[in-house]
């Protein structure tokens, strides 16, 4: 991490008993993955897709879900989805198995941001959220090992307040020699499709699971009884976003971002990054 460690009172997140109990499996199928991405970093990791329409894995996508979340264009809600989860489950697990699962467009809604604007949000049906669970999971175990300490959103064990703290310790413990506060405009409504892919793919060779984080990407977006198909971009509010959004602005960002400061900058910097927003500083030398 950049700055200081984590203050007191603000440890790292922990998964809540019931959540242990109910993805034992799913948590020991994340383990291999990672021990297999330990072993070798330049490998590329061929057999993931059928962990994705495992049916307990798929089940724990399901209870890690929020109950009283919006529903998506199919209305199907958590409760009603529940009431014959098993057969359910395993009708999504045999399409997801045999090709046949097709991801929805997602529902667009506006939220109001402080400036005045509107935040387009774009909520996927109930069965792409539970699929794209398990999957943001298993990209987020293999990218994490790559990722860099001064990456801080949607990350495990990485949080706001963690982010604030190294931007403290940057401005009122050090010498500071100017500060850039940083937003990348419209991000997640830009994202490259095809930089997406090519980015995926420099650590899957899974065709099928590539194929199912395009399936994703293009599934464009219901607005008012109107569907627009995606060019571009990844919808905040679909939880497979924030990893792909990590994924994507690692390779953009991140690495241009710690080359430059150990072999062009004059001088100290710190980089302070979560998710789109970031806070560069560089310090007196």
């Amino acid at each position: 991490m950049e700055g200081r460690l984590p203050v007191k009172g603000n440890e790292q997140e922990r998964p809540s008993l019931r959540t242990q109990s109910r993805d034992e499996g799913k948590q020991a199928t994340l383990e291999r993955i990672r021990e297999a991405v330990k072993r070798n970093k330049e490998a590329k990791l061929t057999s993931l897709y059928h962990h994705v329409y495992n049916v307990e894995h798929l089940k724990a996508g399901y209870f890690g879900l929020k109950k009283k979340a919006a529903p998506g264009v199919d209305g199907e809600t958590w409760a009603h989805y529940g009431e014959k989860l098993e057969a359910n489950l395993a009708d999504l697990a045999g399409r997801l198995a045999r090709g046949a699962y097709r991801a929805q467009p997602v529902r667009r809604k506006y939220i109001p941001k402080p400036d005045g604007r509107q935040r387009p949000l774009g909520i996927p049906a109930l069965e792409d959220k539970i699929v794209q669970s398990v999957a943001a999971h298993i990209l987020s175990v293999i990218w994490e090992e790559e990722f860099l300490g001064f990456s801080y959103g949607f990350r495990r064990g990485r949080n706001p307040h963690q982010a604030l703290n190294a931007l403290t310790v940057g401005i009122e413990q050090k010498r500071v020699s100017w500060v850039l506060d940083a937003d990348i405009r419209g991000f997640f409504d830009t994202i490259s499709h095809e930089w997406m892919v090519k980015f995926i793919e420099h650590r899957i060779g899974d065709r099928r699971m590539v194929a199912l984080i395009q399936k994703w990407l293009k599934a464009g977006v219901l607005e008012e009884g109107q569907w627009t198909w995606s060019e571009a971009g990844t919808p905040q509010g679909g939880l497979i976003s924030p990893v792909l959004a990590n994924i994507y602005l690692y390779y953009t960002f991140d690495l241009w971002a710690h080359h430059w400061r150990k072999q062009k900058a004059q001088g100290e910097v710190i980089v302070v990054r979560y998710a789109d927003d970031c806070v560069p500083r560089r310090l007196s030398e």
